[in-house]
């Protein structure tokens, strides 16, 4: 394995890699509308989280 993969292998387990994925997602899916931005994102993640903590550990 290479390095770059650990990398991203590594990122995708900490969670690093949320925003991108929803930037692709949101390209496919929902293109006439503008993406949150990255800030946005993380508040939202953040706040739906903190509504539903059974998904978490702590």
């Amino acid at each position: 394995m290479s390095v770059k993969e650990l990398i991203w292998l590594f990122k995708g387990v900490m969670g690093e890699n949320a925003y991108q994925q929803y930037l692709d997602h949101h390209a496919s899916t929902h293109s006439s509308e503008a993406p949150m931005t990255e800030r946005q994102f993380w508040r939202d993640k953040t706040d739906r989280q903190d509504a539903n903590p059974e998904g978490r550990c702590c």
